[in-house]
């Protein structure tokens, strides 16, 4: 019995890590067939009802993706990841659901500190119609006009503008010669969070930092974290974390000029896989 317990808890932590590698790579019709096969195993993982439902909310099918959390509510009524995805779908009818066309991702690698190079802002006037189709890594383009940085679906479509303080100070810097990548950090039911990247600085802005320590009203530093975490707590669907975004730390934390990981978010990234001697589902 206890060789048959550690069987299927070895054979549930592999199929786990390859939705989530099916989920990484955008694989979300798959993703999801596994992600069925799971619960139709062990009915009550959460892990995998909240996977199946970030892979339907990414292939459009909103309904479906409504269902799964809902069924993760039911096994535990207190699952953050599956009560914020459900309040951001709830602006979305089954009808409107056109299937989406596959986001492009940033790397993980990406979504690494660097101090002076890195931070996170809240956008201002966010286009939440077009944002609650996103999730947490989909790329965006930055975008000057007027000498603002409007934000735009790499359709193009709108999705909301840099603060003003930080446009002024990326757009000079880009005038300059500078070059940022940028991707969406997070999502909630009024707010989208902005993760950008220096990625190239121009001889004539060296010195210049993108985001320097006086910035911390527009943008917060990461907390230390794995890439991804192979611990289970409560999370979306693909990178575990404790807060709804890829985890901002404490304010107040002092920048040490060290180089650190970002922490995925619970409900915008995949959940993190079991260790093998987890509590089995009865």
């Amino acid at each position: 019995m206890v060789f048959q317990t550690e069987d299927r808890a070895r054979a549930k932590k592999q199929h786990a890590e390859q939705a989530i590698q099916l989920a990484l790579q955008g694989q979300w019709s798959e993703a999801a067939q596994l992600n069925r096969e799971i619960v139709e195993s062990f009915p009550t993982d959460v892990d995998a009802f909240n996977r199946l439902g970030k892979a339907m909310t990414e292939l459009g099918r909103y309904g479906e993706a409504r269902g799964a959390y809902m069924k993760a509510l039911e096994i535990d009524q207190l699952n953050s990841i599956a009560r914020k995805n459900l309040t951001r779908l709830a602006t979305l009818s089954e009808e409107e659901a056109a299937p989406r066309p596959a986001s492009q991702k940033l790397s993980p690698q990406m979504f690494i500190e660097e101090t002076g190079k890195t931070g996170i802002t809240v956008l201002v006037r966010p286009n939440m119609d077009i944002a609650a189709r996103m999730t947490a890594g989909d790329q965006v383009n930055l975008a000057r006009q007027n000498g603002s940085l409007v934000i735009q679906s790499m359709a193009g479509e709108y999705v909301g503008e840099v603060e003003p303080r930080l446009s002024q100070r990326l757009t000079k810097l880009m005038d300059g010669g500078n070059e940022y990548i940028a991707a969406i950090s997070g999502l909630d039911e009024n707010e989208v969070r902005l993760f950008i990247r220096e990625t190239f600085q121009h001889s004539s802005q060296t010195g210049k930092l993108s985001f320097p320590p006086t910035v911390t009203e527009t943008f917060r530093p990461y907390v230390k974290g794995r890439l991804l975490r192979r611990d289970v707590d409560d999370d979306e669907g693909y990178f575990e974390d404790s807060e709804d975004e890829w985890a901002a730390g404490d304010d107040s934390e002092e920048s040490d000029g060290t180089i650190r990981e970002f922490q995925l978010s619970p409900d915008e990234a995949p959940i993190a896989v079991e260790d093998a001697d987890d509590h089995e589902d009865e």
